[in-house]
């Protein structure tokens, strides 16, 4: 069966239906400007903070769609989810609203902070040594049989996707108010959940705008699948600067999705990942996490492989380490 043929997972409605379930639960996220940005990348850019939503992460919104969609008794067994940190983060903050419990299964070297908030949003965390290879879908999979929770995974559900697509929603409504008929969209993509979410959502109300793929060099998995046609898959996963988008290959749901929608992928590099957060910081007021910032690494360095007169950038996640937050500061200050 070729991607063409491929039955999708989610769709408009189902994005509808999400945000009507999200509503009062979820932040409406500002589009942001600013003209030093501009002056960079040669044209008007639009960024999207959602690191300024709840548990730091746009990651809320899939969350809260999954958790919220299950039948009562079904929720109140538990729910469990792989991650490593940002849907750990959400997943743990639904089902506490919920009052259900929450297994996460970690990778061992996640970010210490993003284990800590975790865990102190009430969730069970089960770590894995991911360098080892050592696979979280299995032991997710076990306990979940196990104990009898459900599986919320990070992007291959169409109810995390639907969640996720309501950032589309907003974007297509925000970038109407700003005169924005027409722009590249460039969203941080792991698994792909955000990226296909928004495109089906800007497929349904802003057709001017297109999704755009931004990864970290050496984990363009999106980027060469694209080109490809097929899933391919990173070499590792696991060490790489931009910890909240490093997964193995494309998600099996979301890329038929983008395969039909989405524009060539965009790859940048770890050092203009820094320049990004520190930028985002400096000019925004905002705090990006490096995994967060890579689809604005992309509009602001990236100028020559991106059309038009606006630019749409979405900041996915602002949970940075502080020390290394810190880091990358006093690194672009000197």
């Amino acid at each position: 069966m070729s991607v063409t043929d491929t039955p999708e997972a989610a769709d408009a409605a189902m994005i509808e239906a999400a945000r009507a379930r999200l509503a009062g639960h979820i932040r409406r996220t500002p589009l942001l400007s600013s003209p030093f940005l501009d002056e960079i990348a040669g044209r008007r850019v639009l960024v999207k903070a959602e690191c300024l939503q709840h548990t730091g992460s746009f990651k809320a919104r899939g969350a809260w769609s999954a958790v919220s969609a299950l039948a009562p008794e079904v929720r109140a067994r538990g729910v469990i989810a792989y991650s490593s940190g940002n849907h750990a983060q959400g997943v743990a903050h639904a089902a506490r609203a919920h009052g259900v419990s929450a297994v996460i299964v970690m990778p061992a070297d996640a970010p210490r902070f993003k284990i800590e908030t975790t865990r102190a949003l009430g969730a069970e965390v089960v770590l894995y040594d991911r360098a080892n290879f050592e696979s979280r879908e299995e032991i997710g999979g076990r306990i979940a049989a196990e104990r009898g929770l459900t599986l919320i995974k990070p992007y291959d559900d169409p109810l995390v996707i639907a969640g996720q697509g309501t950032a589309g929603l907003e974007i297509a409504e925000q970038a109407a108010e700003a005169g924005v008929a027409e722009a590249d969209v460039v969203v941080c993509a792991g698994g792909g959940g955000l990226s296909a979410g928004i495109a089906l959502a800007l497929e349904a109300r802003a057709p001017g705008l297109r999704v755009r793929t931004a990864e970290p060099a050496g984990y363009d998995d999106w980027a060469r699948s694209l080109v490809s046609g097929r899933r391919e898959r990173n070499a590792t996963e696991a060490g790489g600067f931009c910890d909240a988008i490093l997964t193995p290959e494309p998600g099996a749901l979301t890329f038929p999705i983008l395969a039909r929608r989405a524009g060539p992928g965009l790859v940048v590099t770890d050092d203009e990942v820094r320049q990004a957060m520190a930028l985002a910081f400096t000019r925004l007021k905002i705090a990006a996490e490096p995994g967060g910032a890579v689809a604005l690494a992309a509009a602001l360095f990236r100028p020559e492989e991106i059309a038009g007169e606006a630019v749409i950038a979405t900041v996915t996640g602002g949970n940075a380490d502080p020390a290394l937050f810190a880091e990358v500061l006093t690194q672009a200050a000197g």
